[in-house]
């Protein structure tokens, strides 16, 4: 039996077969090419294979986890057409006759190293952003393709150097027990969506992907970041046993949640919940929130391939309110642009789209669009007898 210590990423035990999920290895090539058109359009068509790919991750995660983790692949979707990104592409496959490949390669590089360099632990994780995003784009250039969790048809323990977002994304609970990767922190997007999965995980062993084989029986203990391989009958045995207990605990926390949340010392704390449509609610009644904190009203744009109507927009602010039953509800209007964008509203490209024409500077600009929003958001506010609106 050997002994890995990582990061404790998502609470849990697990206890399966180990999977090794190995990265494709890429071989960059450095030919120069003769055709600078040709190339640039073979680029083009790996971003757009990319784009389609990653749209539909996002409607899974969307599906499956809601909006706060589909704004992963939607961050990932600005990425993909970055113009910093493109733009030095292009320019060295038409200046220096480079092949695609290496090109992507080399501006993919520089830009890791620029977000791993940060000072910000959060700035640094998003290195994997960009990692994953461009290992998408060049395995279409190279005609790769990859193995994906989405594979998976039996209860297994993933073992990685790291698990991109896209791959979180697509992990079936119903298989796939825990995962183990050499890489990450408590804050990549990998581990912040397995807490949503409740998938048991441990980041930054930094070996794990050295010494487990495939099939090797793995136990993982997500909360203090143990992994244990090839296991005694007697540990495997005490694990299922603190397995049982963890869950137990789970049960017995549900209990609380229509409780009220007062610190020790006599101070009512406000459990407010963040949605993005109704269909958020039942989560958040479920989970006992004290109210809504953040109603992101842009996903009901997002989700339509029209502006939606003012009598569309009143029924489901309507709804929401009604669900609540009486408790706050804060609606933010339309915060569009950055890394939200709709197919049917050409926003301008920006270099830096986060700071640009974005969110309230946008209705300000589209009155019309924005006279719909607060008329509906008005209509709704008859429902309630201090409805709470905020941008």
């Amino acid at each position: 039996m050997s002994h890995i210590k990582g990061i404790g990423a998502s609470a849990g035990i697990a206890v399966a077969k180990a999977f090794v999920m190995e990265t494709p290895s890429f071989d960059i090539p450095t030919n120069k090419i003769e055709d600078v058109a040709a190339e640039k359009a073979r680029f083009q068509a790996a971003i757009a294979q990319s784009k389609t790919e990653l749209e539909e991750i996002r409607q899974i995660t969307l599906r499956e986890l809601g909006e706060d983790k589909a704004e992963i692949f939607s961050a990932h979707l600005l990425i993909v057409e970055d113009p910093e990104i493109v733009s030095q592409v292009n320019d060295k496959i038409e200046s220096e006759h480079m092949n695609a490949a290496k090109a992507l390669d080399e501006v993919a590089q520089m830009m890791v190293m620029i977000f791993e360099s940060m000072d910000n632990e959060y700035m640094r994780e998003r290195a994997a952003d960009v990692r994953d995003v461009t290992k998408r784009v060049m395995a279409h250039i190279l005609g790769v393709t990859f193995m994906t969790p989405a594979s998976i048809s039996e209860e297994v323990i993933i073992i990685a150097e790291d698990l991109t977002p896209s791959d979180t994304a697509q992990l079936n609970r119903k298989y796939v027990k825990g995962f183990a990767t050499n890489i990450g922190g408590r804050t990549s997007h990998s581990a912040i969506m397995s807490r949503s999965l409740e998938i048991p995980a441990v980041v930054g062993t930094k070996v794990a992907l050295e010494e487990i084989k495939n099939g090797d029986l793995v136990v993982i203990d997500g909360t203090e970041g143990d992994v244990f391989v090839n296991p005694s009958e007697e540990l495997v045995n005490e694990y299922n046993e603190k397995r049982t207990a963890f869950e137990a605990y789970k049960e017995e926390l549900k209990q609380l949640v229509n409780e009220e949340s007062i610190t020790a010392d006599g101070h009512k704390v406000k459990l407010a919940a963040n949605i993005g449509t109704p269909n958020d609610l039942e989560g958040v009644l479920k989970n006992g929130a004290d109210a809504i904190g953040l109603y992101r009203t842009e996903f009901l744009y997002m989700d339509s391939e029209t502006f939606p109507t003012e009598e569309e927009q009143y029924t489901a602010y309507k709804a929401v309110i009604e669900g609540m039953d009486g408790k706050q509800v804060v609606i933010r209007t339309l915060d569009i642009g950055g890394d939200k964008e709709l197919s049917y509203l050409d926003l301008p490209k920006e270099m830096n789209p986060f700071l640009g024409y974005r969110a309230i500077r946008l209705c300000l600009e589209e009155t019309d669009l924005f006279r719909t929003q607060l008329r509906a958001l008005l209509r709704a506010s008859a429902h309630v007898t201090s409805p709470s609106c905020s941008q």
